[in-house]
């Protein structure tokens, strides 16, 4: 091996994700088309080899997303909520609006706006916290939401629901528009209602525009993954109550919506894969109360959008767990692909994993670079796990591993108070980095721990002599 370095700090990482994916150089070719067709994909191979790294590249590289989407409540029937679906133009339109808001002191209001809002005193006059329903100068009782409405129509204003008093204007044109003061705090929101737009809606983003397009559902529950209603023990009561549309959570399916939903271990899924099936061919999904002694029960959002990229991933020992029909969805809409447990020993293939050891490094952030003996250290234990695990001569690509070598490394030199890594800090690392079924191998003549450790003990009859031993 002949590589020009000293430390690791020296080695270029890509920018593309995918280019920073080791030694799985046909799945990120699929990968690829994946992100650009909104394909479907499944991968199979032994843990540590990648895959989640795999689903969180394909998600960076994804367009942003162009929908926001709410629920909002139903007057007319809470236990039905409707849907809003706002498009990215549509919320940074009124995203545009709300930057127009003017925010005045309660003093320069209109005396009436300043009463109706509870900042200014009826008898006095005096500006107070509108949170105080007795005016702190002259005891008299300011304004109350109880007060007769019809008091203030004579005055030229409307009180609504919101805090919001609108007063009708007239403009130079001979004109009305519509000047809305809303109570903001200890101020003042101030702007103008356009001809014919409608009442502010009472509604809950449940899926925001600035989203992460990767949502992993390793293991998740049925309510994690389809979403539900939360229970209310007052039953949305209008007084003491949460609102139904409040209690509307969504599901990984639907945080998920025009991103990548990764779930790892996809067999322990169970039947929660027909739910997840139905959900990969109708691009949406019915949020719904689950628990039937929940409040929530009776609750039902149709329609909510769920189009996302489906990645799973799985052992080669679990592939029956999956159920045929998701499976034949992956197969019909996307790829299936096996992973690479070794990569061969060339040159180029060292340099991939120099590249490896520095982006584990600078990932951690709390170890130093290592220096060039370390880096082959690492690869010469590469070298022998490929041989005693996977029975192949070359490079392993059990990365995670490796990764926990590195991290280990790091930690010995930051003891040490070294600059770098070095080939020491990670032999005694491998020596220390031992699974408890070697350690039990090791330390107790017992053949129900030796049984079935015969890969443990062929990577160590391959150290034997070596480094591994020197370090205890």
């Amino acid at each position: 091996m002949s590589f020009s370095f000293e430390n690791t700090s020296e080695i270029s990482i890509p920018k593309d994700p995918l280019q920073q994916v080791i030694g799985q150089d046909h799945v990120v070719e699929i990968a690829r088309i994946i992100t650009r067709q909104k394909r479907h994909l499944l991968m199979v191979g032994p843990p540590g080899t990648g895959k989640s790294f795999i689903a969180s590249s394909i998600s960076s590289l994804l367009p942003q997303p162009q929908t926001q989407i709410s629920i909002v409540n139903n007057i007319y029937n809470p236990e039905r909520p409707a849907l809003e679906i706002l498009t990215r133009e549509q919320v940074e339109k009124i995203k545009r609006m709300k930057e127009k808001v003017k925010i005045i002191d309660p003093r320069d209001a209109p005396f009436y706006v300043s009463e109706v809002l509870g900042f200014r005193c009826k008898r006095c006059g005096t500006i107070s916290d509108p949170e105080t329903n007795i005016c702190l100068f002259c005891g008299s009782e300011k304004y109350r939401r109880g007060r007769s409405i019809e008091d203030l129509f004579d005055q030229g204003t409307k009180l609504n629901r919101d805090d919001k008093v609108v007063m009708k204007k007239s403009t130079s044109e001979g004109k009305e528009e519509d000047i809305v003061y809303e109570r903001s705090g200890d101020r003042i929101k101030v702007y103008k209602k356009k001809f014919g737009e409608k009442e502010e809606v009472q509604r809950k983003i449940i899926i925001p525009l600035e989203r992460n397009t990767f949502v992993q559902a390793t293991g998740a529950s049925e309510t994690e993954l389809l979403g539900d209603v939360r229970h209310d023990p007052y039953a949305g009561h209008p007084d003491i109550g949460v609102p139904v549309y409040e209690r509307v959570l969504p599901g990984a399916v639907h945080e998920a919506h025009e991103g990548v939903l990764f779930i790892d271990e996809l067999s322990t899924l169970g039947e929660l894969q027909r739910y997840l099936l139905t959900a990969m061919q109708n691009k949406n999904f019915p949020i719904m109360g689950r628990n039937t002694t929940s409040s929530g029960a009776a609750v039902r959002v149709d329609n909510v959008p769920c189009d996302f990229i489906f990645i799973g991933a799985i052992n080669t020992t679990d592939i029956s767990g999956i159920l045929p029909p998701l499976r034949s969805r992956i197969i019909g809409s996307g790829y299936e692909v096996l992973l690479n447990t070794v990569m061969e020993d060339n040159e180029q293939n060292q340099a991939k994993l120099m590249q490896f050891i520095a982006q584990e490094i600078i990932k951690d952030t709390r170890i130093p670079h290592a220096d060039y003996g370390a880096c082959n250290s690492i690869l010469e234990e590469a070298k022998l796990r490929a041989h005693a695990l996977d029975k192949k001569s070359g490079i392993s690509l059990r990365l995670r591993d490796l990764s926990g070598i590195i991290k280990m490394a790091g930690d010995f030199a930051m003891v040490e108070e070294s600059e770098f890594i070095n080939a020491e800090h990670v032999k005694k690392a491998i020596v220390r980095a031992k699974t408890i079924e070697e350690q039990l191998m090791e330390n107790y003549d017992n053949n129900m721990w030796k049984a079935g450790m015969s890969d443990y003990a062929a990577l160590n009859k391959k150290r034997k002599g070596g480094y591994a031993s020197e370090v205890r």
